[in-house]
């Protein structure tokens, strides 16, 4: 099942894809404006969102999930919001051979992965534009495979990680290059600007997804420039879950952005960067599509 968050007029809920249309799963649960963040959190322990203020005659997360009923809209009817909101994201850098070898250095592959952090700000939604700096013409794309993490867990081990995972999205994972070589350890700031990359439009159910190699793909104006599969990641998924654990309590609704292939713009000679008007488009196999234009910041 595919699971997004929306907004039709002031009215913000999560639903389902069903049939072309959209199922408002929100008001089924009868738990006033929801979220699908919230929805992970609730169904993890069972309980129906809103805690003691929900109506006590309520149906169970996973009750209304297995049968939404019948659209309450059509899809070109709803604006498609960030699948996942306000919750960490983890970031993975250097995740993919061929990326290893870009940056010409010598080194040798990693023996662990490369993690930073990113805000919920620094991401938007289906459909919006992402927007260049006025700080800098240096706004990359880096289309990836995105995990939702449904059942936390501490020191999680690698071979039951994937019983932890709720679903799947895309993920642009912009990056502004000139800041993140403003200090030596640090990609913070080049990662970070508001809008800066995308994610959506909705989550894939692990189940759906199966656990067969994905495949992701980035399109600059319809040009392909990224095509890479995860089976061929340095780094597993289930291994990535398992890594993260160690050190931190992952928790439901986490979201894991599992590293770009090679082929983002400033590989190439000369760079080419994103400028307002271009369209990115993110394409993870049984997944679906993320796309957004570029847009140059308010002055």
């Amino acid at each position: 099942m595919k699971l997004l968050n929306f907004a039709v007029g002031n009215h913000r809920s999560f639903g389902a894809l069903v049939d072309g249309g959209v199922v408002d799963l929100g008001a089924r649960l009868r738990a006033g404006a929801m979220d699908l963040t919230s929805f992970i959190r609730s169904d993890a322990h069972g309980q129906p969102p809103g805690g003691a203020a929900a109506s006590c005659d309520a149906p169970a997360p996973s009750r209304v999930l297995a049968h939404p009923g019948a659209a309450d809209y059509a899809l070109d009817e709803v604006q498609i919001l960030s699948p996942t909101g306000r919750t960490r994201y983890f970031c993975i850098g250097i995740n993919y051979p061929d990326r290893n070898e870009e940056y010409k250095d010598g080194s040798e592959r990693p023996k662990y992965p490369s993690v930073f952090m990113r805000t919920h700000t620094s991401l938007c939604a289906h459909g919006e534009p992402i927007v260049r700096p006025r700080e800098s013409e240096q706004l990359d794309y880096e289309g990836e495979i995105v995990v939702v993490i449904g059942r936390g867990g501490r020191r999680i081990a690698e071979a039951q990680a994937l019983a932890h995972v709720f679903g799947y999205t895309r993920g642009n994972e912009g990056s502004v290059r000139d800041w993140l070589r403003h200090a030596k350890f640090n990609v913070t700031q080049g990662k970070n600007f508001d809008r800066s990359g995308s994610i959506g439009p909705w989550v894939a159910t692990s189940d759906e997804v199966g656990t067969a190699p994905l495949r992701v793909t980035t399109h600059v104006n319809g040009e392909l420039r990224q095509d890479d599969t995860s089976d061929r990641m340095l780094f597993s998924i289930p291994y990535l879950i398992a890594y993260l654990s160690r050190f931190c309590t992952l928790e439901p609704g986490d979201v894991i952005f599992s590293g770009t292939p090679s082929g983002a713009g400033a590989r190439f000679s000369p760079p080419r960067y994103l400028r307002p008007g271009d369209i990115v488009e993110v394409q993870v196999s049984r997944v679906g599509t993320l796309r957004n234009p570029v847009a140059d910041d308010a002055p």
